[in-house]
């Protein structure tokens, strides 16, 4: 019997004979009495190893990573008195600008660049790249009023990179 797919239709799969050329996928009908298992587990080890690295970077140095066009994570929870760090993890220059309408009213604004308002740091950023996060950077702000932070990457704004900090009370 042959194998369908999604749709019920009959499709034929490939066999890699004994020995053959397909180095990159290697089971034991590939290869008799001898699978490379070395290389399937080095691949393994080097997949295993980067999300360890990466989930240690994320927990130890930064609360927020910045990707080519997103926050990671979009959403972050503190308490009141807590500070997040972001690092910019991408090629790309950032900014973390808070929308001025989109933090509690007695929280103090933050912008990366040091600007006092979101006019102020749009301006910068428009002007002289004001703000501007290269790769590596890092910017942190302390919250201390309860509610929730909306922020933005001016450059990336169109193309969806805002996040948001609650901070818990």
């Amino acid at each position: 019997m042959r194998p369908t797919d999604a749709t019920g239709v009959s499709r034929s799969v490939p066999r890699v004979p004994p020995g053959g050329s397909n180095r990159d996928i290697e089971t034991t009908e590939t290869r008799s009495g001898g699978m490379h298992r070395r290389r399937v587990l080095e691949r393994a080890g080097v997949a295993v190893g980067a999300s360890l690295a990466l989930t240690g970077c994320l927990g130890d140095e930064y609360d927020v990573g910045m990707t080519a066009s997103a926050y990671a994570p979009e959403e972050v929870t503190v308490e009141v008195g807590d500070t997040v760090v972001w690092e910019n993890t991408s090629s790309r220059g950032h900014t973390v600008t808070a929308y001025e309408g989109a933090i509690p009213d007695d929280a103090e604004y933050f912008a990366s660049g040091g600007f006092d308002t979101e006019s102020a740091a749009r301006e910068a950023w428009h002007d002289e790249f004001g703000g501007r996060l290269e790769t590596g950077d890092r910017f942190s702000t302390t919250f201390e009023v309860a509610g929730r932070y909306e922020y933005v990457c001016i450059p990336h704004e169109t193309g969806g990179m805002y996040a948001t900090v609650v901070v818990e009370a």
